[in-house]
């Protein structure tokens, strides 16, 4: 079963305090040929670059700087901020050779609820707006925009998986695509089989965990993922399947689940 799987450095071998030193725990693995993360402005991009390069991994998925608030690309009024975080997000992807950037949407504020049509239709028009900057001005930079549903930011403007799609829609460029999270996906809506067939031609990334506890994707909890990968298969995705989960131990000793997806 050819699937390739990217270990998420933000949230796996974490017995490796420098995160640098996660690209080689990784590659040491013999189980990833990718890795992915959160945005890491604290490391400077040439130490990031000498880390990938000397563990020979690709670093195949990011999310973009958010402005250390959640995302901004549905926030009203902070539209040249969002450019400004979008073209430092872009600067770090191209050193790292990343060819995917999930950009984050934004959390309403303030009392705002979801619930204030005149207030979430403005952040609609922001969103749609700055995504279709974003999904042109990433394509310039051969980097595919991703917008990712998320069910466990209070708040969060982008929750489940049909709004994604129809925002995808709304924006109508071929570089934005979604990034399909099983957990959250799970959390809110369920029916993954047929999530997965219906939102395959939107399909520009995959995450995985268990659900409810967010660790490894093994058979402890509510999704079957052997079963979950071979329809993953069988419909001829050929993407990346990022690991963003929380190893209950040491992260070697819970990799066993994914042993029958090895690829050469």
């Amino acid at each position: 079963m050819a699937l390739k799987f990217a270990a998420n450095l933000s949230f796996a071998f974490q017995e490796h305090e420098n995160f640098l030193q996660r690209y080689q725990a990784a590659k040491n693995a013999g189980s990833f040929k990718g890795v992915e993360s959160g945005f890491p402005l604290d490391i400077p991009i040439d130490e990031l670059c000498i880390a990938r390069e000397s563990a020979q991994i690709e670093h195949v998925h990011m999310n973009a700087f958010d402005g250390n608030s959640k995302g901004l690309a549905a926030v009203p009024g902070r539209e040249e901020e969002f450019k400004q975080c979008l073209e430092l997000s872009i600067k770090y992807a191209e050193a790292l050779k990343c060819t995917r950037l999930h950009v984050l949407a934004g959390v309403f504020t303030g009392g705002i609820t979801s619930k204030d049509n005149k207030v979430v239709t403005l952040w609609e028009e922001t969103y749609i707006k700055n995504m279709k900057y974003a999904a042109q001005r990433l394509q310039e930079s051969g980097i595919t925009l991703l917008a990712e549903p998320i069910s466990t930011i209070p708040g969060y403007f982008l929750t489940n998986t049909q709004q994604a799609i129809n925002f995808i829609k709304k924006v109508d460029h071929s570089n934005m695509k979604l990034q399909l999270d099983m957990f959250h996906h799970q959390r809110t809506s369920g029916n993954l089989t047929q999530t997965l067939i219906d939102s395959m031609p939107y399909i520009g990334h995959i995450q995985i965990s268990q659900v409810p506890s967010r660790n490894e994707p093994d058979s402890d909890g509510e999704v079957n993922y052997p079963y979950i990968f071979h329809q993953i298969a069988k419909l001829g995705y050929k993407g990346w399947i990022g690991c963003e989960y929380h190893p209950r131990g040491r992260t070697l000793d819970g990799l066993g689940w994914l042993a029958p997806y090895l690829i050469d």
